[in-house]
C-alpha cells in the first residue's frame, strides 16, 4: 500500500508528501544541505524546472529549481494559461508566425524541449543542494526549492538558461561560497543575455521590434486580472508561508513582487506590515492596500 500511495503522489506532482525530507550537514555559508547520488524520477507532469527526485535514502521529493522558469507544457488550467502567456511575452513570441495560437503551440513545444533536455542532463546521478524551503507556486502542490549540480559539474539552471530553454526569473538564494543570491541571479541574467545574442532556444523566435510592447502589455494585463479576481477575505494570507499564486492575489502584488516577498522572508520573517517595506517595490501606499488581508504568525525557524 505504501508503494501505491507513493506512486500516486508522484503522478500528481506531490512526491514525497508522506515522507519527511532527509537531512544532511548544513553549509554555514549558504544554509544548504547537499545530497549526492540523486536520481531523476520520470513523471508525466514534470517540466524543465520542476521534477521528482529520488534521494539516496530512497525518499522521493519534488524539486523546483531556484532562479529559472521554463515554459509550461500545458495550458489546460487557467493558471497555466496565464503563465504561458507571460512566458511568451517575456521572450517576445506572443505572436510567433503571425497568430496567437501559433505562438502558444511554439511555446508549449519549447516546454517539451526543456523537459527532454532535463532528462538528458540528469540521465546520470546528480547532486541536489537544498534548504527544503517551500517551493509551491500553487497551494495545491508540495515542492521544495533547490539547486542541481549535474554529473558534469555544471549548474542545471545556468545550462537551461544558457540554451534558451528557460528565463532568468524566479526565487533565488545564495548558491555556494562566494556566490550570493544577487550574484547567482546576475550569472543567470548573463547566461540569458548570451543566449539572446546567439538566438538559441526561445530567442530564435523573438520578435525584437515588439518585445518591449509585449512585456508592457503583460504587466498591464496582470494588474488588471488581479483587480478582477474574487475578493479576498480579511486576514487570510500569511506572507511568511503563502505560495506565489496566493501572494499575487494581494492588491498591487504581481508575480515579480510575489517572488521578492518569498526571497525576503527567507532572510527574515515578516512580523508586521511595516516589515514588508523591506521588499523592493513595496511602498507605504501598496502596503496600506493589502494590509487588511494579511495575518502574521509567530516567527518559526526556517532552514
Amino acid at each position: 500500500m505504501r508503494r501505491i500511495l507513493r506512486a500516486l503522489w508522484v503522478l500528481n506532482g506531490v512526491a514525497g508528501a508522506e515522507e519527511a525530507p532527509p537531512r544532511a550537514p548544513v553549509n554555514a555559508e549558504t544554509g544548504l544541505m547537499t545530497f549526492a547520488g540523486c536520481e531523476l524520477v520520470p513523471t508525466a507532469w514534470a517540466d524543465g524546472d520542476s521534477f521528482s527526485v529520488k534521494f539516496p535514502d530512497g525518499s522521493i521529493h519534488t524539486i523546483r529549481l531556484y532562479g529559472v522558469d521554463c515554459f509550461e507544457t500545458s495550458d489546460r488550467e487557467e493558471s497555466g494559461k496565464r503563465r504561458l502567456r507571460a512566458q511568451r511575452r517575456y521572450f517576445g513570441i506572443a505572436k510567433s508566425g503571425g497568430s496567437q495560437q501559433s505562438s502558444i503551440i511554439a511555446a508549449k513545444k519549447l516546454g517539451r524541449e526543456a523537459t527532454e533536455r532535463l532528462q538528458e542532463l540528469l540521465g546520470k546521478k546528480f547532486a541536489v543542494h537544498t534548504a527544503w524551503a517551500d517551493g509551491r507556486g500553487s497551494p495545491n502542490f508540495k515542492r521544495y526549492y533547490g539547486f542541481i549540480t549535474e554529473a558534469d559539474g555544471r549548474d542545471l539552471g545556468r545550462v537551461l538558461v544558457g540554451e534558451g530553454l528557460a528565463r532568468a526569473f524566479g526565487v533565488a538564494r545564495a548558491r555556494s561560497m562566494g556566490v550570493t543570491q544577487s550574484e547567482y541571479k546576475q550569472r543567470l541574467e548573463d547566461e540569458e543575455l548570451s543566449a539572446a545574442s546567439r538566438r538559441v532556444g526561445a530567442w530564435s523566435l523573438t520578435n525584437w521590434d515588439s518585445l518591449p510592447e509585449q512585456r508592457r502589455v503583460e504587466r498591464a494585463q496582470e494588474e488588471e486580472e488581479n483587480l478582477r479576481a474574487a475578493p479576498l477575505e480579511k486576514s487570510s494570507i500569511n506572507p511568511n508561508t503563502a505560495a506565489r499564486d496566493e501572494l499575487m492575489r494581494l492588491p498591487g502584488v504581481g508575480e515579480v513582487t510575489a517572488i521578492r516577498i518569498m526571497e525576503e522572508r527567507k532572510n527574515e520573517k515578516f512580523l508586521t506590515v511595516e516589515d514588508l517595506l523591506r521588499v523592493p517595490g513595496i511602498g507605504r501606499k501598496t502596503a496600506e492596500k493589502f494590509a487588511p488581508y494579511l495575518v502574521f504568525s509567530k516567527p518559526v525557524k526556517e532552514n
